[in-house]
């Protein structure tokens, strides 16, 4: 007897998965001349939004003012649009696939609490680390590594790496 598949068990197959963000990476340089990042929009919308509260600090502050020199607004960048049609890309795949609902995933032994937490964490210590690294784990590792760049190279063996000797002390979240 075959098992039931339900929605949240269909997924792409990674091969074919590989081989379409492959084909994205080469159009975003044909097309746009620029790789993916997610990082840069992420840190465009946070100037955006801490401009819109408070402007002149904005303007004083080197690294911030350096992202709105010559442009009508923080926002007018490539990269901005590019994760936004990430989103609604992911939106439509999700619906697509009957998988749009509200839930928090999470193992066994985690709570709500305990879970959002650790995302929260995660989160922060990634945007952090990108703004160290110059760039994300898609602009490094995608991007760079596309163009041979030793440091991306060196950067996702880091991110394997890492990952694998966490994984170990995370584990019992998950099963």
């Amino acid at each position: 007897m075959q098992p039931q598949v339900r929605p949240e068990d269909r997924f792409w197959n990674p091969y074919l998965a590989g081989i379409a963000l492959g084909l994205v990476l080469l159009s975003s340089f044909l097309v746009m001349g620029k790789g993916l990042g997610a990082s840069g929009a992420a840190n465009r919308m946070g100037i955006a939004a801490l401009s819109t509260v408070a402007p002149e600090a904005v303007r004083q502050n080197a690294f911030m003012s350096h992202s709105i020199e010559g442009r009508r607004s923080v926002l007018d960048d490539y990269f901005v649009f590019e994760v936004l049609g990430v989103f609604l890309g992911g939106l439509i795949s999700a619906y697509a696939a009957g998988r749009v609902r509200w839930s928090i995933i999470r193992g066994p032994r985690a709570t709500i609490a305990k879970r959002l937490a650790f995302a929260l964490l995660g989160g922060i210590l990634m945007g952090v680390a990108a703004r160290f690294g110059r760039g994300c784990t898609s602009g490094q590792a995608l991007s760079g590594g596309a163009m041979l760049s030793a440091g991306a190279w060196a950067f996702m063996f880091s991110v394997f790496g890492g990952g694998y000797a966490l994984a170990y002390f995370l584990r019992r979240q998950w099963i």
